[in-house]
C-alpha cells in the first residue's frame, strides 16, 4: 500500500500533505521558514490580524512565505463575534490573502473554547460570500453537520483546548464526527506530540493542524519534522486496518503441528 496517490481534497483542491500548520509563535521568521520546509506541510494559516495589510512597506510574515509553494488560510484568530470574523476575512480578501479561510469566533479569552452560535452566523454569511469555509469548531456532531449542511468545505473539531498540549481528549466524538459528515475532517487545536498527531490520523481524520505543538517545542524544525513523518505514519496505518482489541492473549505464532 502506497500513499503516493492519497490526496487531501478540500473544496476540488488536492493537496500531497495532510499535516497543516500554523505560523505564529516562532522566535524568528527564519526558524519559521525552516520549520515549514521540513513539516512538508502545503497549506499554512496566517492570523490576518497578524499580518500588515495596510502598510506593505514595511516587514511582514508574508514576505517570508512563497505563495508559489503554500496555500495561504487566513485565520480570524481573536475574533470574538460573527461581525469581527466576517469583516475580518472580507479584509483578507480585499488584500489579496485568499478566499480559503479558517474560521475562528472564539467564546471566552480564559478557554479559546469556540462560541458555535457566532461561529454558525459567521459561517453562513461568509459561504454566502463565496468563500471556501473551514470552522474551527468544539468535538459536537450536531455543529459539525449544521456547518456542513450550510456548505462548509471541511470541519475543525478540537481536539483539546487551543495550546494545551493535551492531545485527543474525546476520540469517540471524532469517530462519531467521522461517520456522520462527509466533507474533510481536519482536527485542530490541542496536539502536543508527535503521537497525538498518530492518533488523529489513526481515528481516520483527513488531516492535522498544529501551530503551538510545533513553534513552542524545544527544537521546532525537529518537531516539524517529527509531525510530518507521525502525519504519514497514522494515515498509514489507518489504511492498513488495524488488528482487533481483545482481552485475552492471542498466540501468534500457529499451534497446529507442535510436539507436545
Amino acid at each position: 500500500m502506497s500513499l503516493e496517490n492519497d490526496k487531501l481534497v478540500i473544496a476540488g483542491r488536492e493537496f500531497g500533505s495532510r499535516l497543516m500548520v500554523g505560523t505564529g509563535k516562532y522566535a524568528s521568521f527564519q526558524q519559521m521558514v525552516q520549520a515549514l520546509e521540513i513539516s512538508g506541510a502545503e497549506i499554512i494559516t496566517v492570523a490576518v490580524r497578524r499580518v500588515n495589510i495596510s502598510d506593505r512597506n514595511q516587514e511582514s510574515l508574508l514576505d517570508y512565505i512563497d505563495p508559489n509553494k503554500y496555500t495561504l488560510l487566513p485565520n480570524t484568530a481573536g475574533c470574538y463575534t460573527a461581525d469581527d470574523a466576517v469583516r475580518t476575512c472580507l479584509l483578507a480578501r480585499e488584500a489579496g490573502l485568499s478566499d480559503f479561510v479558517k474560521l475562528e469566533v472564539l467564546g471566552d479569552e480564559k478557554t479559546l473554547f469556540p462560541d458555535n452560535e457566532e461561529l454558525l452566523k459567521a459561517a453562513r454569511i461568509l459561504v454566502k460570500e463565496g468563500f471556501t469555509v473551514l470552522p474551527y469548531t468544539s468535538d459536537d456532531v450536531i455543529m459539525c453537520r449544521k456547518l456542513e449542511d450550510i456548505g462548509c468545505a471541511a470541519v475543525m473539531p478540537l481536539g483539546a483546548p487551543i495550546g494545551s498540549g493535551l492531545g485527543i481528549r474525546n476520540p469517540y466524538n471524532i469517530r462519531i464526527i467521522l461517520e456522520t459528515v462527509k466533507v474533510p475532517v481536519i482536527v485542530d487545536a490541542g496536539v502536543g506530540s508527535a503521537s497525538d498527531a498518530a492518533i488523529a490520523m489513526e481515528l481516520g481524520c483527513d488531516g492535522v493542524l498544529m501551530n503551538t505543538a510545533i513553534a513552542g517545542a524545544s527544537d521546532p524544525i525537529a518537531m516539524a519534522e517529527a509531525m510530518k513523518l507521525a502525519v504519514l505514519a497514522g494515515r498509514l496505518s489507518y489504511r492498513s486496518g488495524r488488528i482487533p482489541r481483545k482481552l485475552y492473549a492471542n498466540a501468534s505464532s500457529p499451534l497446529d503441528g507442535m510436539f507436545l
